[in-house]
């Protein structure tokens, strides 16, 4: 039989052998210190709690135990079974509605490297015992007007791209809500979705909203137009929590906790793709790098992070290590630092994701830090601190934290940061030849398409047409990311391509007729990415004469 223990020691046994749960009047002991290895174990041995008061008359039920005989985690030796393992520094969570449902989703973090102007984007934090979303102006780091009343135990928090909604998930309520950030209300009625709903991604077209259901082992799709779930729930791992979507919205990644793995949802479909990716133990967060080649995991019980190529789905590495428990990661938008919130260590890592190490020293920060987001240019983050009921900012350029903590509701843990609404991409197209042109041999043109402006390109389709000049005609055409077609001499992409990047050139060979005039000019189009202007390209050229063609080619 197993022992029952609270930090209060003042728990007993129920019949059946659960633990009897312990009112406490305190809102410093509203979240308990507990680990899960199955949740849904857990809301079977445990009662629905109700609480009169959110944050100071919490009935909180007690599953930390331990084996009287060995005194050992479960799931070591000795432990008996389905025992929930203490431990001597476990990460804080929340015991909402009955479910110790883990805390600190990060949400990929795809904007511009460009500073904005005043005022700032407002970061978004749901205070999980508060019931409410505090709003941060991250110009001034100060809180703007009053909290957002949300569902029960709001958890995680996810911005549109055109900024003008936050969704909200409230594992209390099962459901999510919809803030209008125009005017930070709540829209509509809560949206239903499954069982203790934790994290929440949007597809890069702002079209959908992925909702990890941490009980109903599946995730839910919501039409951002009417605000209403779409299809089925889609069956993945055991107790599912992050989630995050590639650049090019094709793909949405879900941690599952229960299963020690990570499951692929294609979009398109809505259908899981390919095995589960096996992580580290009771893996949380997760991000994807703004090209979309890699996800970072977070591994709270490995005390690691995993790197997934996904491009196939697997792997990548050893795990890098970090500090106790990581929860949150968020990727900076040029994508060459993920941060890692640590919740057993108090600080913050940051990996190099060319070498995926660790560099410098963890970053010290509040108790508990959760969750993490990067502001859109790129130079601020912003950590949760769920034990100390505030927000961190850390000078990504420094990696020191800048200024006082900015004072949230009770028990932050997700936060998202919205797009600055002026930051649109801008498109170039640059086109040049490579050596001489001369009739009856190949020529070779280079097509590079850039973002000078401020904000990235939103997840549409970026398309690149190239008109021949006569006397041209195509035998090659190609790039690295790209899908091109030669018959129509088009290539198109949708990965985000932040400010002050290139996409990889495109390589346009062809064939010189001996009838070419001697001089012809090449050009290039570049449409989409979010930017609605059509871009031109031209590379006037020199035909050389060859004086051995002509005699057979009369084209």
């Amino acid at each position: 039989m197993s022992e029952c223990t609270s930090e209060l020691d003042s728990s007993t046994h129920r019949s059946d052998g659960s633990c009897q749960s312990t009112r406490i009047n305190s809102p410093t002991h509203t979240l308990r210190m507990i680990t899960v290895r199955d949740l849904s174990l857990t809301v079977s041995a445990i009662d629905v709690v109700e609480a009169a008061d959110p944050i100071h008359d919490v009935e909180v039920p007690v599953i930390r135990r331990r084996s009287r005989q060995t005194g050992l985690d479960s799931g070591g030796p000795g432990a008996e079974k389905n025992e929930l393992r203490p431990r001597p520094r476990v990460w804080a969570r929340t015991c909402m509605a009955g479910l110790t449902m883990l805390a600190g989703l990060t949400l990929p973090a795809i904007a511009p490297p460009l500073a904005w102007a005043s005022p700032g984007p407002n970061a978004y934090v749901a205070n999980g015992v508060s019931n409410n979303v505090s709003v941060i102006d991250t110009a001034t780091n100060t809180v703007v007007g009053s909290p957002i009343p949300a569902g029960n135990n709001p958890l995680d928090v996810a911005i549109t791209p055109n900024g003008q909604r936050a969704y909200v998930t409230n594992v209390g309520s099962n459901n999510v809500s919809v803030i209008d950030t125009a005017t930070n209300t709540v829209v509509g009625s809560p949206i239903p979705v499954g069982s203790l709903p934790a994290g929440v991604a949007i597809t890069p077209n702002g079209q959908r909203a992925y909702v990890a259901n941490g009980v109903s082992n599946n995730v839910s799709v919501i039409d951002t137009a009417t605000n209403t779930v779409v299809g089925s729930p889609i069956p993945v791992g055991n107790n599912p929590f992050g989630v995050a979507i590639t650049p090019n919205g094709q793909r949405a990644y879900v941690t599952n906790v229960g299963s020690n793995n990570v499951s692929v949802i294609d979009t398109a479909t809505n259908t899981v793709v390919g095995s589960p990716i096996p992580a580290g133990n009771n893996p949380l967060g997760v991000a994807i790098t703004p090209n979309g080649q890699r996800a970072y995991v977070t591994n709270e019980q490995s005390n690691s992070v995993s790197v997934i190529d996904t491009a196939t789905n697997t792997v990548v590495g050893s795990p890098i290590p970090v500090g106790s428990l990581p929860a949150g990661v968020a990727i900076t938008p040029n994508g060459q630092r993920a941060y890692v919130t640590n919740g057993g260590s108090n600080n913050v890592s940051v990996i190099d994701t060319a070498t995926n190490t660790v560099v410098g020293s963890p970053i010290p920060v509040g108790n508990n830090p959760l969750d993490v987001a990067i502001t859109p240019n790129g130079q601020r983050a912003y950590v949760t601190n769920e034990q100390s009921n505030s927000v961190s900012v850390i000078d990504t350029a420094t990696n020191t934290v800048v200024g006082s903590p900015i004072p949230a509701g009770n028990n932050p843990f997700g936060i998202a940061i919205a797009p600055a609404s002026q930051q649109k991409a801008s498109l170039t197209v640059a086109k040049s030849r490579t050596g001489k042109f001369t009739r009856g041999n190949k020529g070779t043109y280079t097509i590079t398409v850039g973002n000078t402006g401020p904000g990235t390109t939103d997840g549409t389709t970026v398309t690149v047409r190239d008109t021949l000049p006569r006397g041209l005609t195509a035998d090659r055409i190609s790039g690295s990311g790209w899908n091109c077609t030669r018959s129509a001499l088009t290539c198109t992409r949708r990965d985000v391509l932040p400010a002050g990047s290139s996409y990889p050139p495109i390589t346009l060979t062809v064939r010189v007729s001996c009838s070419a005039p001697a001089h012809v000019t090449n050009k290039a189009t570049v449409t989409g990415g979010g930017d609605t202007t059509t871009h031109t390209a031209t590379a006037p050229t020199t035909i050389n004469p060859d004086k051995h063609c002509g005699k057979h080619d009369h084209r």
